[in-house]
């Protein structure tokens, strides 16, 4: 990991002390651009996005929100209070992301304790959800590639071998929702192939880059012929068991994203334009379909979704700036960019926490809504850094 810069340090504190003073920040947000209608931005919005110093105001308002994030943090539980076992997951995961971006060294503590003290509650990480499991692997990942650390790669080794007991012949393939086995669905197999594809790409090994790519290949070789991905390019929610046909539930926007992460890692693993070409037909399928007149994002539970689908925004964003460091789009960038102003101007309350509907009006946040927030930030941040090399 890089250290972290003087810079860098003088835009945390700046961050810190906006703490409670939203307007010395919010006075540096540009108005967000009134619509996207394709994934080519337009000329203005690119030239807007041209700014030097968008970069740094995506991470200072990213730098704001991890510090409310960590006021849910339980220090003895290594989880964060007020959201679940796998929203705690992913916050570590965009925390590991806030350091990349950021060179930060501020959260490494909490890595190291979330690794001892979370698994009190499920030793191993291990428990009866197989999507569950995908995400802290995924968050172990995240650690590892921040701090280079082996242990939260040996960590996600293990929980990926859990999770491949999940796979059996029903609908033709797949693993189980959970281990009951009543589910197939689409969140469980799109982070088993975004874990396996993840190791082919890390591990030492050549007999076990030439494991994990075996199943990275057979996961995607089953989905892409599942039915899950409907005729407008977007994800149900998952399969009818008796039909083992798409079951027509609920397109949500992290069933969009996560499949692009996990189309990356096979690719890097195993280069295939038409991995890359899938991606981006999905991504622009999202883009297309569930963004609102003004560009931002929503999920259909809006505004009075559980505590779950608060997390499920961010998780897309996430996996958009891992497909757009590989395949830089304009329109990526650009709605990731008014996705992160609406939400920095419309959907913040007190201290720099932020709500679930992003166009706003903020009601109330969680740890749950504030790391998908947070997603948002990161991804804005990263995208411009991108385009600054």
């Amino acid at each position: 990991m890089r250290k972290r810069s003087r810079a860098h340090d003088r835009m945390f504190v700046l961050a810190m002390l906006a703490i409670g003073a939203g307007p010395f920040l919010d006075a540096c947000a540009t108005n967000a651009p009134k619509s996207l209608l394709s994934v080519t931005a337009p000329a203005d919005a690119a030239q807007r996005d041209a700014s030097p110093e968008a970069g740094s105001r995506y991470v200072e308002q990213a730098a704001a929100g991890a510090a409310k994030l960590q006021s849910w943090y339980s220090q003895n539980s290594g989880l964060y209070e007020t959201t679940g076992w796998w929203n705690s997951a992913n916050a570590i995961t965009v925390l590991a992301n806030y350091s990349q971006v950021s060179h930060s060294s501020l959260y490494l503590p909490v890595f190291a304790n979330t690794f001892e003290q979370a698994q009190k509650t499920a030793r191993g990480f291990i428990n009866e959800y197989y999507d569950d499991e995908g995400w802290w692997a995924l968050a172990w990942i995240a650690a590892y590639d921040l701090t280079g650390n082996e242990r939260y790669l040996s960590m996600a080794h293990s929980i990926f071998h859990d999770m491949a007991g999940g796979w059996d012949q029903t609908c033709g393939g797949g693993i189980w929702w959970s281990k009951e086995k009543k589910y197939k669905n689409a969140i469980a197999n799109e982070l088993f192939l975004s874990v396996s594809a993840h190791l082919a790409v890390r591990s030492r090994s050549s007999s076990e880059r030439a494991e994990y790519l075996r199943w990275a290949a057979r996961e995607w070789q089953w989905f892409s012929k599942s039915g899950m991905i409907n005729s407008q390019n977007l994800i149900n929610d998952g399969l009818d068991l008796g039909s083992c046909k798409n079951n027509e539930q609920a397109v949500w926007t992290y069933n969009q994203g996560v499949i692009l992460g996990g189309l990356v890692e096979l690719n890097r693993a195993a280069p295939d334009p038409a991995l890359l070409s899938t991606a981006v037909g999905i991504a622009s399928a999202a883009l297309t379909h569930l963004r609102d007149a003004n560009g931002v994002f929503h999920d259909p539970c809006e505004p009075a979704c559980a505590a779950d689908n608060v997390q499920f925004k961010g998780i897309f964003l996430r996996n958009l700036m891992a497909l757009n460091e590989v395949f830089p789009n304009a329109g990526f960038k650009a709605f990731t960019g008014t996705n992160a102003e609406s939400l920095w101007k419309y959907s913040q309350g007190p201290h720099h926490e932020f709500g679930q509907v992003w166009s706003g009006p903020f009601r109330a946040g969680d740890a749950g809504s504030q790391s998908s927030a947070l997603d948002a930030f990161v991804a804005a941040a990263q995208m411009e850094q991108r385009r600054a090399r």
